[in-house]
């Protein structure tokens, strides 16, 4: 904990000690280390959202305060109504609160690779199975993926994978479209 708070940033994992946990800055939820670079990754879209927030509120204020001290009226005729400036400052500080909400799009770029050993099972509800032919189809699909068994039910028309690694949902979606088929949902 020492080591903790004299560090810039101090990263605690949520497992630790509670005076590790208290004394940091940051605490990770999970024990991955990926989460570390994750939170680097979102430190720096925070920033980076801050700046541009900060680059348009002054560059608002800028133009709109000496409008709205009349200092353009005596050349130019132009000043700004009161309650039009309250509006046009509302609408400066939504876009403000809009472009920080964007934050929460913000997208995991390291994910834990889970190279499991065991049985990692996967159902697979599939559409447009109707015959024996295209429960064939369906398997011999799955088959190309690092599987160890496949068991197509035609009547509840879902399939049944078991591996020994975790194969991705996206290569069994794209292996069974691939074969003319539509998948409604993975369980696993």
């Amino acid at each position: 904990s020492p080591a903790l708070t004299k560090a810039d940033v101090g990263i605690a994992i949520g497992s630790g000690t509670d005076i590790a946990i208290e004394s940091a800055d940051v605490v990770l939820v999970k024990n991955t280390p990926f989460d570390v670079l994750n939170t680097i990754f979102l430190s720096k879209a925070v920033i980076k959202n801050i700046k541009i927030n900060l680059f348009w509120a002054f560059f608002y204020n800028i133009v709109s305060i000496p409008i709205a001290a009349g200092l353009f009226y005596l050349s130019y005729g132009i000043k700004l109504n009161p309650m039009i400036g309250a509006l046009a400052m509302s609408f400066s500080s939504l876009c403000v609160v809009t472009n920080a909400l964007r934050l929460r799009n913000f997208k995991v770029k390291y994910r834990e690779e889970k190279k499991v050993m065991g049985n990692n099972k996967k159902i697979i509800y599939i559409e447009g199975m109707q015959c024996d032919h295209c429960k064939m189809s369906v398997n011999k699909v799955l088959l190309t993926l690092d599987v160890e068994n496949v068991d197509v039910n035609l009547e509840e028309k879902k399939a049944t994978i078991t591996s020994k690694n975790i194969v991705e949902n996206e290569k069994i979606i794209k292996v069974i479209e691939e074969a003319g088929f539509k998948v409604k949902e993975i369980k696993e």
